[in-house]
């Protein structure tokens, strides 16, 4: 049986920003060096692309200031926050805070991005193609390496909010539903 949608929303950008205010999605900040100094950005875009070959894709909501700077670089570590970072990724969400802060646990990796131990699990990964969308870039980034993996609760983000998903109940499993893209 059709049935037809309900009348469509007259304000479509602000219908967008309401859509994704309520849908949450994992923190990670996106790191490189450029320039000789230390760059990065809070994303909730990040999400798997392909495994064949091993990529991921993330969008930067402009391309000048510090997204243009990690357009630039050779590599880029992604780090996948757990809920203890909640306070860091407030810091490089809002302009002039203190980002890269010693007490932070900020340390320069080997290949000298800035890396941030703590993490639940870092990439690194090197931007493979761009494609823009208005002021946005969609970045597609082949992923080289990966780190840490460590069991801890994943940082999230919704409604201009953090949150810890460890205390999130379970509501279905794999088993049980079909995947979201079948």
């Amino acid at each position: 049986m059709n049935q037809p949608l309900p009348p469509q929303h007259q304000d479509l950008p602000r219908a967008l920003r309401h859509v994704f205010r309520g849908h949450p999605a994992g923190v990670t900040l996106i790191t490189a060096t450029v320039d000789g100094e230390p760059v990065g950005i809070t994303a909730t875009s990040v999400s798997s692309l392909s495994l064949d070959p091993l990529a991921v894709s993330f969008s930067f909501m402009k391309s000048t200031g510090s997204a243009g700077k990690l357009l630039r670089a050779e590599s880029l570590l992604i780090h996948f926050l757990s809920d203890a970072h909640a306070d860091v990724a407030a810091s490089f969400a809002s302009r002039g805070a203190d980002r890269f802060a010693e007490e932070q646990g900020w340390v320069t990796a080997i290949t000298g991005e800035p890396y941030l131990p703590g993490a639940r699990a870092v990439m690194r990964v090197r931007i493979s193609d761009t494609a823009r969308s208005g002021d946005a870039t969609l970045v597609a980034a082949e992923v080289v390496e990966v780190h840490n993996l460590q069991e801890a609760s994943a940082l999230l983000y919704q409604g201009h909010r953090f949150y810890s998903i460890e205390k999130a109940q379970p509501l279905a499993t794999e088993n049980h539903r079909p995947h979201p893209g079948h």
